[in-house]
């Protein structure tokens, strides 16, 4: 099956967020309905380098596919041979990171950076793309501030230069992830462009992403920071979408069973527990007693002391429907 045809089956997709698209939660993420995975960034330079940290990241297994793999970089030609060795090393796609909004990236020119420059733009697109026989796609924000926002132009030159698609991230490099996702302006970009686009940004439900999708004529939607609050979130806007209704069904432990499954396969026990934390935290907003648990989670010293408060928190919570958390703040810090 084509990466489109995939798309158009499933539209929903968990976008790349650095620090938590790893391995172990791609594979729990697909298994949760993510259309398809992809890396967190990943440095081309860190690959001509031969970094064994950042042939980790990239690292991937077969029940994660389609899986592509995020590259950032300056100069066209190392991107390139970056995007090569990935798809040497079985990659279904590689996806440009051109919406990073950190200082150290972008003061080297990659990132969010290339945005200020279209002819820079054209000439990775151009120099990338004849490296690659798989398909290659671009995550972007609107432009690097409000006054600059070049999505559109941005996404004619995608389309002249053969990508798939473009993802776009609602906000401008400056705001970083401050304010509130252009969905109008991704929209505006959607009915003017003739390559897909894909909308993010501040995606929290299942209904949610499905109206983003509808509304604005989109070819797909990506989440972040929803599907770390809810991530049943994927099954959620497929139910939607098909015309049914989500399941009312959520049995915290199984999921929490099937993520410390993919973390024992990846990670040692002290990044177990960690992750498992960091989840169980991210997964209680919303949910009454929260703060009080997630005090609590940060204090065990194992595993299974860990597994024993989130079992006794979640199994309290039957019946209960989760608060909307857009507006506190919680989970506001660099994610999709």
């Amino acid at each position: 099956m084509s990466l489109l045809q995939q798309l158009k089956n499933n539209p929903f997709v968990c976008a790349p967020m650095a620090g938590i698209t790893d391995i172990a939660f791609r594979a729990f993420i697909r298994e949760m309905g993510s259309s398809f995975v992809i890396t967190e960034l990943v440095s081309a330079s860190g690959i001509e380098y031969g970094g064994e940290r950042t042939l980790k990241l990239m690292a991937f297994e077969d029940s994660q596919r389609p899986v592509g793999v995020q590259l950032f970089g300056e100069s066209p030609e190392i991107v390139a041979k970056a995007a090569r060795f990935c798809q040497e090393q079985g990659a279904d796609f590689v996806d440009l990171n051109f919406g990073c909004p950190v200082s150290k990236v972008v003061k080297k020119g990659a990132g969010s950076a290339i945005l200020k420059d279209l002819k820079a733009v054209e000439q990775m697109f151009r120099t990338v793309k004849s490296s690659l026989s798989i398909p290659l796609t671009v995550k972007i924000r609107t432009g690097w501030t409000y006054e600059q926002r070049n999505a559109l132009e941005l996404a004619n030159i995608a389309y002249q230069e053969g990508l798939s698609w473009v993802a776009i991230h609602g906000r401008d490099r400056a705001q970083a992830y401050k304010g509130k996702a252009d969905w109008e302006y991704i929209g505006e970009v959607k009915s003017k462009s003739k390559i897909p686009i894909l909308g993010n940004g501040d995606i929290l439900s299942g209904r949610q992403a499905c109206e983003r999708l509808e509304k604005y004529n989109l070819d797909g939607v990506m989440i972040g920071r929803g599907c770390l609050k809810n991530p049943w979130i994927f099954q959620d806007a497929m139910a939607i979408w098909q015309g049914g209704s989500p399941s009312e069904n959520r049995d915290f432990m199984a999921v929490f069973a099937k993520l410390k499954g993919y973390l024992e396969s990846f990670t040692d026990e002290r990044l177990q527990q960690i992750q498992l934390k960091k989840f169980a935290s991210w997964f209680s907003a919303g949910y009454p007693g929260s703060a009080s648990f997630r005090k609590k989670l940060f204090q065990t010293k194992s595993v299974d002391h860990t597994l024993e408060e989130v079992q006794c928190f979640y199994q309290s919570l039957k019946g209960i429907q989760q608060a909307d958390t857009s507006d506190d703040g919680f989970l506001m810090g660099g994610h999709g």
